[in-house]
């Protein structure tokens, strides 16, 4: 193949035909299939494949329809006159807003929009109260900063973020962690001296739409002698928890959604738990990254 290629680009040298002389509107057509990656490294073979890869109709191909939505999050001079292959780089890069506490971006292989909402984001009980929550700043989450749970027996969070999503089926995970990490002699650590009453009752998830969709489900958080299929145990390590699918089918009206995770038996306290955020993405993308697919 990289004979093939190299012979093709050195082939109008010797008077026959090469990657050169083929017209840069056939690449830009042949680039509509491709993904960005595979655009941005095709575009080092030559000035016509460059010129393609350059082009505002590639780009605006990979862009949502509903991108101006998301570039109304930036100030204006971030974004006017740019090419449409500047604005795909802007907005694959996470986007914050309401004030740091949500992010948005497209995803830098298939351009969707995914979405993640820090513990500072939402509405957490008792979260005013030292005795039982802690904000922890850390290196591990892309908000630097986590809710740790120490001790609680009514044990409730609370979530909302209205967003025009493009048409798309959605995703939507907590991210926790059992135990407090942290870092002892460059190395990281985990202490589950406050780490309890998960194993007792499950915690219940639950979301809703603006639209009337509904989805919910149980997990106890932490059943130690359960492996997950990735070979690591529930605790000191971080954990997706999956509360269900949503389906928007137009980015108007915007989507409302609602998102909670609760455990309110008062028979019993539980601790030792970090909330980080809650990621929305396109259903098929966690999948297909794990099956090495997506980068």
């Amino acid at each position: 193949m990289g004979a093939s290629l190299s012979n093709l680009t050195e082939g109008a040298g010797m008077g026959g035909p090469g990657l050169g002389d083929i017209p840069e509107s056939c690449v830009a057509c042949v680039f509509m299939y491709l993904t960005p990656p595979e655009i941005c490294n095709l575009a080092r073979l030559n000035r016509a494949f460059r010129g393609a890869a350059s082009s505002d109709s590639v780009w605006e191909n990979k862009l949502p329809s509903n991108y101006q939505d998301l570039l109304h999050i930036l100030p204006p001079d971030r974004y006017l006159n740019s090419s449409k292959k500047d604005i795909f780089a802007l907005l694959s890069r996470p986007l914050p807003f309401d004030d740091g506490n949500k992010e948005v971006w497209l995803d830098r292989v298939t351009g969707r929009v995914c979405m993640s909402i820090s513990a500072k984001g939402m509405s957490i009980t008792g979260i005013e109260d030292r005795r039982y929550w802690t904000w922890v700043p850390t290196e591990e989450s892309r908000f630097h900063v986590v809710a740790y749970l120490q001790q609680i027996w009514w044990f409730e969070v609370d979530g909302v973020v209205k967003f025009p999503f493009p048409a798309d089926i959605y995703t939507l995970y907590f991210r926790l962690h059992l135990g407090r990490f942290s870092k002892r002699l460059g190395r990281r650590v985990c202490n589950f001296d406050h780490t309890h009453g998960w194993d007792i009752k499950p915690v219940r998830f639950e979301l809703s739409t603006s639209d009337g969709q509904q989805a919910s489900c149980e997990f106890c958080l932490d059943e130690t002698e359960q492996v997950e299929a990735n070979g690591n145990q529930k605790r000191g390590c971080w954990i997706d928890y999956k509360v269900g699918e949503f389906i928007v089918t137009d980015s108007e009206p915007a989507t409302e959604v609602k998102f909670s995770m609760k455990q309110i038996d008062c028979t019993h306290s539980k601790g030792g738990l970090c909330v980080d955020s809650v990621f929305i993405i396109p259903s098929d993308l966690k999948a297909r990254k794990r099956r090495g697919i997506l980068k």
